[in-house]
């Protein structure tokens, strides 16, 4: 396994220069190596420069040995350089973000996301590092929403209408002497009944049982029971439910198409046909159809994650 030693910056030159610099002594013996250049404000660099550096590390790092100094380096720079990548999903989650979680722990959620993407990154396969990095963080952002926030989702209007209504029973508690009643906490919100019935029993979503919990119904068969677990009065869960957002996410995005792309997708993923096979069918050459895919599932990809 090589090693490669890195190399500081001068004074006056930046870091597109550092890495225009190693290409080009990398061109000149014919490699795409050289020293790493030293980069010391990594996460002040622009995203431009950022992606460019990338590059070189990403494919320097595969030719080092984990554990090494020079590794951890290109790591660490490799994380900071991408740090933008990690904020820039995690702001397509702000308008879900309930009450006590900051955009930082987030942040900190989804750079777990990028570290995985840089340890998992193949440069020879040929896909821009963001391609693969995205997925990776707003997979563990979204795993972060669903293990500490809200058991089932809830639009955000019922959301927030689940503080108002705590605030107000625990107000007018004090006030009547005991728990107040539905039309009493309208009144006291000034919101029709059905409203603040629609808030409580959103709310019950907030938090969720075990289900090895009591349902609180004693079985008649046994003495001392203290009633049946939940586990015994529901059913098993369905796998496919798993994908269901996935498929209501892409559906629109599938009708945007036109007619040739979603036959491609169907030869391809549907009949699963070869790229030769679908290119014999359509009378095009099997790049064009490997060309035609990469596009259309970029495309896809890309419209998922920005829904």
């Amino acid at each position: 396994m090589s090693h490669v030693a890195t190399a500081a910056i001068p004074a006056r030159e930046t870091a597109p220069d550092a890495f225009t610099r190693v290409r080009s002594a990398a061109a000149a013996t014919g490699q795409l190596a050289g020293p790493l250049p030293q980069i010391d404000n990594a996460r002040e660099m622009a995203p431009a420069d950022a992606r460019e550096l990338s590059r070189l590390f990403l494919v320097r790092l595969r030719e080092l040995e984990e554990g090494t100094r020079e590794y951890q380096y290109a790591r660490n720079t490799l994380i900071e350089m991408n740090i933008s990548l990690v904020r820039f999903a995690a702001r397509r989650f702000t308008a879900r973000i309930n009450a006590g979680i900051e955009l930082d722990d987030i942040v900190q959620v989804g750079t777990i996301g990028l570290i995985k993407a840089i340890d998992c990154f193949d440069p020879d396969r040929e896909v821009e590092f963001s391609t693969l990095a995205l997925p990776y963080i707003t997979g563990e952002i979204k795993r972060y929403f669903r293990d500490t926030t809200w058991a089932v989702h809830v639009p955000r209007r019922l959301q927030e209408l689940r503080l108002e209504l705590a605030k107000s029973q625990e107000t007018l508690t004090e006030v009547l002497g005991r728990a107040p009643s539905v039309k009493e906490i309208a009144a006291h919100l000034e919101l029709p009944e059905e409203e603040v019935i629609e808030g409580l029993v959103a709310a019950n979503g907030y938090t969720s049982d075990s289900i090895d919990s009591s349902t609180g119904v004693p079985e008649r068969t046994a003495v001392h029971s203290e009633g049946r677990p939940l586990s015994d009065t529901v059913g098993d869960i369905d796998p496919a439910m798993v994908l269901f957002e996935d498929f209501h996410t892409l559906a629109p995005l599938l009708r945007e198409l036109d007619e040739r792309d979603r036959e491609i997708l169907r030869m391809r993923f549907a009949q699963e046909m070869t790229q030769s096979e679908i290119g014999a069918g359509l009378g095009i050459s099997q790049m064009q159809v490997s060309r035609l895919l990469t596009r259309i599932l970029t495309h896809l990809r890309n419209g998922m994650l920005t829904a």
